[in-house]
């Protein structure tokens, strides 16, 4: 009883807890009540092509049973700012599915998911104690691999085949990129400035959904 309390207590310091008290909310407070608690005005889903969420959340009632999810890896700009969270995800009958990726910013209002995808495999993503790797924090002496991402319109998120983004960290250490093909698979990639280069830590690809 006491250790649950601690854990309801506990402080939302970096991502990683930002992420344990998301997926705590989701079996506390309900699947879809917890996406919305957590999410940004701006965050963005895909169904397979790319939605708003606060569009796509809004008239979902929750599931019976939430599904769960650990992370197991996170991606952190040098000013702690900005990571890229990953790790199994389970259905409600505790069956490991696949793998998320959640990209998550600190705003005033506390820590806010901006992006949530899933694939079926993800290479590094299985460890049961979650790792952090940090960004070096030496000067960039090279231009970023992305650059920040255009203004997208709801009716373009919601209608445009081809749907593609990029975001980078505001101290320019976390950097990413995703597309989603007509088909709807969608490649997901993630840099780290290492103090030399930008190197890539995730390059994910969900494959376009079976025809039926």
């Amino acid at each position: 009883m006491i250790t649950a309390l601690l854990l309801a207590a506990a402080p939302v310091v970096t991502a990683i807890d930002a992420e344990n008290a998301f997926a705590r909310d989701a079996r506390k407070l309900g699947q879809w009540t917890a996406f919305r608690k957590w999410a940004d005005p701006d965050a963005v889903m895909f169904t397979p092509q790319a939605v708003w969420a606060r569009t796509f959340l809004k008239p979902l009632k929750d599931p019976p049973r939430s599904i769960s999810w650990r992370p197991a890896q996170s991606f952190v700009s040098c000013d702690g700012r900005t990571a890229v969270n990953n790790g199994p995800w389970f259905t409600q009958d505790h069956r490991q599915a696949g793998y998320f990726m959640t990209i998550w910013q600190r705003t005033p209002a506390g820590w806010r998911w901006v992006y949530d995808g899933g694939v079926p495999s993800l290479k590094g993503s299985a460890g049961k104690t979650p790792r952090s790797v940090k960004a070096s924090c030496s000067t960039p002496n090279a231009a970023p691999p992305v650059q920040a991402p255009p203004a997208l319109k709801s009716t373009q998120a919601m209608t445009t085949p081809q749907d593609n983004g990029r975001g980078l960290s505001a101290d320019g250490t976390l950097g990413w990129d995703w597309v989603v093909t007509p088909a709807g698979q969608r490649t997901f990639r993630v840099y780290l400035w290492n103090g030399k280069r930008y190197a890539e830590v995730i390059h994910a690809i969900d494959p376009a959904p079976k025809r039926k």
